[in-house]
């Protein structure tokens, strides 16, 4: 199995302990379905008919999206072992990733890091499977630029709100959702640094789920706000909520275009007859760091299939 494609502008959430759901999520246009063996099971369905069946789904559905991973269970608890060791063994190549839950320091992502690095050597496992590194508690937020570059397998940090809102103590229920009566996006700190990490480390940031599954203006509004902040995607928990992620966090053809000129024209200026460091494109002065910006709109956009 080579690396996961990073394209992941909508990541899908399916329980593991529902067969008719994870068929469902087969067929879905996610650039990502995780399983969860975690909140979306019961403590009662985490066992190893649940893991059998996960390991079933990776290794015998014909999957839409081209990156699966699964949600194990946090390691402070007595389930993550036998999850990694059921599911990282039964499906092999088939699974490219874990989504580790309730991070609070490195400590959490060496040991999954190492029972990977074990489970793949004794059992021949082709491959190397990601950490997504997910950021649900005060402590965890505290140490996230530790996290961030606990393994050289962590290739994503996400933000988790639910767990989050309860870590600090807000009187909210709604997952994800914004309070009206804050003055302002009572998000964005949690949001800003968790991208901050991320992007000083090189890995990818991604927003959490939004569980108004029937609100998808409200979802929209949201997942635009991370989008804009720099956010490479967000969890999607029902499948109405997937076309809106891609269209959301993919550059639109026109911003697509004016990226690929302006990153000609400022080629150009550079590599002519004429070196210079700044020109004027379409009305506006560009130099480099205009450059810098519009590739990144460009690597966006081409992982889009624009």
């Amino acid at each position: 199995m080579t690396a996961a494609p990073r394209n992941r502008r909508s990541i899908l959430a399916v329980p593991g302990s529902s067969w008719k759901m994870l068929q469902k999520a087969a067929t879905l246009p996610a650039d990502v379905v995780f399983i969860d063996m975690e909140d979306a099971c019961s403590p009662l369905e985490r066992t190893d008919e649940t893991r059998q069946q996960v390991v079933r789904a990776l290794t015998e559905l014909e999957w839409v999206a081209p990156t699966r991973e699964v949600r194990i269970n946090d390691v402070t608890t007595h389930w993550c072992h036998r999850d990694l060791e059921v599911i990282a063994v039964g499906a092999r190549e088939h699974l490219h990733g874990i989504v580790l839950p309730k991070v609070e320091d490195a400590s959490h992502v060496h040991f999954v890091h190492h029972l990977l690095n074990q489970l793949e050597a004794e059992h021949g496992i082709p491959g190397r499977r990601c950490i997504e590194a997910q950021i649900e508690t005060a402590r965890g937020m505290v140490n996230v630029e530790a996290i961030a570059q606990a393994s050289d397998r962590i290739e994503t940090i996400v933000f988790g709100p639910g767990d989050y809102t309860a870590s600090l103590g807000i009187v909210q229920l709604s997952v994800g959702a914004i309070d009206p009566l804050y003055p302002g996006d009572q998000w964005h700190y949690a949001l800003s640094r968790i991208l901050t990490a991320a992007r000083a480390y090189g890995k990818q940031a991604i927003d959490g789920p939004f569980t108004q599954i029937r609100d998808l203006d409200a979802f929209r509004e949201v997942a635009t706000r991370s989008q804009r902040l720099g956010f490479d995607g967000k969890w999607a928990v029902h499948p109405d909520q997937i076309a809106i992620l891609n269209e959301v966090y993919s550059p639109s053809r026109e911003q697509f275009e004016k990226a690929l000129a302006l990153v000609e024209a400022y080629r150009e200026a550079t590599h002519g007859e004429t070196r210079r460091g700044a020109v004027v494109h379409d009305g506006e002065m560009i130099d480099e760091a205009s450059a810098k910006m519009a590739n990144a709109i460009v690597t966006r956009g081409r992982a889009a299939g624009l």
